[in-house]
């Protein structure tokens, strides 16, 4: 009997491969499923990588800007096949608007400014909590951003917000809530000193991410970028302006780098 098979995650690609050992997928069926495991066309506008799954453990993202809301919807379309979560990035509510009556089921998170096509139940892909935290409530887009991006990518995420340096009571307040965080990513603007001030606290990575909220003299967002490039605090990794997103990611791989090698008797 053929068994019908979703997605290319590792643990499928096993089970299409046991089914073909047992005689319940023919070579040809199987062979039809993986023809496209490195990349598919959609049209002429997009190649839609597969395969980056299997070789990063995060499936590819759609960025949002420079892309018709047409061209979304069909690559959306395309990868919904073959993965539980398909997600789009800086997606602008008029967009939202178009993709949703397109695609029904699809949510929308416009703080973060994300669509997700959700098809299962999400579940925790490693142990660990992310705490994500800003210093003022105008750094919430870049800090959500990054919020929901870990949570529809299976991570456990604490959100602080509002907790920057002009008022440093605020932060301390939370201190003991802080230090039980695995890994944080903490999102600031202006001069984007709040970084050092976490990493000072806490023996966990921190993940800088300046946005490019502040006065003139930020340069929409090079000033707390420098600040926290210069930080004379350890352990923390800077990524670039405004990206929430690619903060997530990295604190993601830390917490499966960190669960790897506790599986492998490593930790």
């Amino acid at each position: 009997m053929h068994q019908q098979h979703r997605g290319l995650s590792p643990a499928t690609l096993q089970s299409l491969l046991e089914a073909v050992a047992q005689g319940q997928t023919s070579v040809p069926q199987a062979l039809d499923h993986l023809k496209h495991l490195h990349f598919q066309p959609v049209e002429d506008f997009a190649k839609i990588d597969h395969h980056r799954q299997l070789r990063t453990g995060f499936p590819e993202v759609i960025w949002g800007p420079g892309k018709t809301p047409e061209q979304i919807v069909q690559i959306i379309q395309a990868m919904a096949p073959n993965h539980a979560t398909v997600i789009a990035t800086r997606i602008e509510p008029a967009v939202a608007e178009a993709l949703t009556l397109a695609i029904p089921h699809l949510s929308y998170y416009p703080t973060a400014r994300i669509c997700a096509l959700i098809q299962q139940e999400l579940t925790i892909q490693a142990p660990g909590t992310i705490g994500i935290l800003t210093a003022g409530t105008a750094d919430l887009p870049v800090a959500e951003e990054a919020a929901i991006t870990a949570i529809l990518s299976g991570f456990q995420v604490q959100r602080l917000w509002d907790v920057g340096v002009a008022g440093i009571h605020r932060l301390l307040s939370h201190r003991e809530l802080i230090q039980t965080m695995d890994v944080l990513v903490v999102v600031a603007g202006m001069e984007g000193a709040l970084p050092s001030v976490v990493a000072g606290l806490v023996d966990c990575p921190v993940i800088g991410v300046p946005t490019s909220i502040g006065y003139g003299t930020s340069f929409g967002g090079v000033a707390p970028l420098l600040t926290m490039l210069n930080s004379c605090a350890v352990g923390i990794g800077v990524v670039n302006i405004d990206n929430g997103f690619g903060a997530a990611m990295l604190a993601g791989q830390i917490l499966r780098t960190a669960q790897r090698l506790a599986r492998n008797g490593k930790g």
